[in-house]
């Protein structure tokens, strides 16, 4: 059973997710109406932002609320009697994974992609990717 447990742990962590350079580089030059209709970035909220150059800094935020409790119980009950002793402990965290999916544009070009945070890219992305239909 050790054996099997181990293995599954070993393929789990044999597929990392990595932010990979050819997929940012793949929106050097584009135009900023690929990314406004992009199947995967209108999905997500964007913040966009002007700086004094003229460029506009338009982050998509793709992120997610995680919480997670554990608790540690006993009970007693003595004899025939109805009664009982119970006694618990939980302890929760909460917290947000984010992804801040940014990109620099100017003259309704991308200049630049630049994943920040808890981030992965794959050719669901890149801008030529037509969404899961393929259309």
């Amino acid at each position: 059973m050790a054996i099997l447990i181990s293995i599954a742990v070993l393929q789990g962590c044999a597929v990392t997710k990595t932010v990979r350079k050819q997929d940012m580089d793949a929106w050097d030059g584009q135009p900023v109406m690929t990314l406004q209709k992009h199947p995967f970035f209108v999905t997500v909220p964007v913040v966009k932002t002007r700086i004094e150059d003229g460029t506009e800094i338009w982050n998509f935020v793709n992120g997610r609320d995680v919480s997670s409790c554990f608790g540690q119980g006993a009970g007693f009950a003595s004899g025939y009697t109805s009664s009982a002793r119970y006694s618990s402990f939980m302890s929760c965290t909460s917290g947000r994974i984010v992804c801040n999916n940014v990109f620099y544009i100017k003259n309704d070009r991308v200049e630049k992609y630049t994943p920040v945070g808890r981030c992965y890219t794959d050719e669901t992305v890149r801008p030529d990717w037509k969404g899961p239909t393929g259309s």
